[in-house]
């Protein structure tokens, strides 16, 4: 169901003629792929996987200015249509509750029926479609409207996650997986600041509340903008990495990870991993949501004082990111990820029982390490899935949905206690979180630093290793150096 179908038996891999990653650069242009087949993606350099890299990167600032300015708009139709706080709830529920359905689903069937590039361009359409619903909403002044809006919207980025941050993951080197969805993602929360900076000093300056004429016309600059980019994925050089190229790439590093081929339902990281990220993103948001109220009651400012030391947090999640990203050139990720998970905690626990700019400082240290999280459980949790990486990427991607409910659990906390008190729903979610680092720590420790030990996709005097085209050459000088030995002997 839903692509099951289209996952690989190891048999199959095994039997099949591989070709050379040189073959993989060279037929990026092509409009579709089995994922049964190898493409040589396994085995791609760092140079080879660069421009393809930034190219979806691209993405991932895009749906990070998406989320940064959708808070704007989402206040902007609050004030305009006079929306209570429990409606504007349901607007996060309504962007979150996509990712429940799109991912499991259509999202996962597309990138393994058609590959990462019709992915791409599908989620790139779904999102410009949900754009342009915003204009007949705010014509309109439908509530029920922008909802059916924020949802496309939330399937389009979806769709996108489903295949962006797999192809990151698997796009190059190995053990540079970590390293190169960190970085990428970074740029993510680089969009996420300036979104609502550029809003409300240019979108939005001297408007009346009630008009939402700017609002619309700033979703259909986005919808033109991204239909382009649409256009743009359709004739970029891609490659294709398939699960088949993953399940080759595993056996290649089994003697470093003890990889064993398995069926998804023994994939046990994968379903914690799932889980971890679910109350993480849900804790992560709760935190967001409530952080500007948060500051006013602890340090009795104003909200628009409260709104800049948001933004103040918002960049030390940014600048966390690219920290994280540098430290996993000489940490291990799992490390990394135990480390900041343990400061979440402390800082999250300090941040309900301490008051004034201390207790903000508190919360927006949890912002600055809450930085490295999505993307190094992302990056964990698929580690060692071989033939099932697209479909396993595709649940954590759902996981995403979480998002939908912890933030109305610590409103509803906020409004019978008070929004220090409310920070224990996130405390729950990350303590959650919190054990999944101890869990890999314990019994994943081989596996996961046998894949950052590996060298493949890096370059010796043969060539690229793990390339059939190096092992060719290691074959023929062995065999070359053996009949020499044999000839001297004679």
């Amino acid at each position: 169901m839903w692509g099951r179908r289209e996952e690989p038996e190891i048999s199959e891999v095994l039997d099949q003629r591989r070709p050379s990653n040189v073959e993989a650069m060279a037929q990026q242009h092509r409009k579709n792929v089995s994922n049964k087949g190898l493409t040589g993606a396994s085995a791609l350099t760092v140079r080879q996987s660069i421009f393809p890299i930034i190219l979806v990167t691209t993405l991932f600032f895009l749906w990070g200015f998406a989320y940064g300015l959708l808070d704007v708009l989402n206040a902007k139709f609050q004030t305009s249509l006079n929306i209570t706080a429990a409606k504007a709830g349901g607007l996060q529920g309504a962007y979150f509750g996509a990712y429940l359905v799109g991912p499991p689903t259509y999202s996962g069937w597309l990138v393994r029926r058609f590959g990462y590039r019709w992915t791409f361009i599908t989620g790139l359409c779904i999102y410009g479609v949900g754009a342009l619903m915003f204009w007949p909403s705010a014509v309109y002044r439908s509530f029920g409207g922008f909802c059916g809006s924020l949802f496309i919207v939330g399937s389009g980025l979806s769709t996108l996650e489903t295949s962006a941050n797999p192809f990151i993951a698997t796009c190059g080197p190995p053990r540079l997986s970590e390293f190169r969805l960190e970085l990428s993602q970074s740029f993510q929360a680089i969009g996420s600041v300036m979104a609502p900076l550029l809003a409300s000093r240019v979108f939005f300056t001297n408007t009346d509340p009630n008009d939402l004429s700017k609002v619309q016309w700033t979703y259909l600059g986005i919808a033109a903008f991204v239909f382009c980019l649409a256009v743009v994925f359709y004739f970029s050089p891609i490659p294709e990495v398939t699960d088949a190229d993953m399940a080759l790439q595993a056996e290649q590093c089994s003697n470093l990870t003890g990889y064993q081929d398995k069926p998804l339902r023994k994939q046990y990281k994968l379903f914690f991993g799932v889980a971890a990220q679910f109350c993480y993103v849900g804790a992560q948001v709760g935190v967001a949501s409530q952080f500007i109220k948060y500051a006013v009651e602890s340090a009795n400012i104003s909200e628009a004082a409260a709104s800049d030391r948001y933004a103040i947090g918002q960049g030390l999640f940014a600048l966390g990111r690219f920290a994280a990203a540098g430290a996993m050139m000489f940490m291990k990720p799992r490390y990394i990820l135990m480390v900041f998970m343990t400061m979440i905690m402390i800082f999250i626990a300090a941040a309900m029982g301490v008051y004034g700019n201390a207790g903000i400082a508190m919360l927006s240290l949890v912002l600055f390490f809450e930085s490295a999280i999505f993307p190094t459980i992302f990056t964990l949790s698929i580690r060692g899935l071989g033939r099932h990486t697209k479909r396993g990427s595709s649940w954590i991607v759902a996981s995403v949905c979480g998002g939908a409910l912890f933030p109305a659990l610590t409103g509803l906390v906020a409004d019978t206690k008070s929004y220090h008190v409310a920070m224990c729903v996130p405390l729950v979610g990350f303590l959650v979180a919190f054990a999944f680092p101890i869990f890999l720590n314990t019994y994943y420790a081989k596996e996961l630093d046998g894949f950052r030990e590996t060298k493949i996709g890096y370059t010796d005097a043969d060539g690229t290793i793990g390339d059939v085209a190096h092992d060719e050459r290691r074959l023929s000088a062995i065999g070359e150096k053996e009949t020499y030995l044999k000839e001297v002997e004679v």
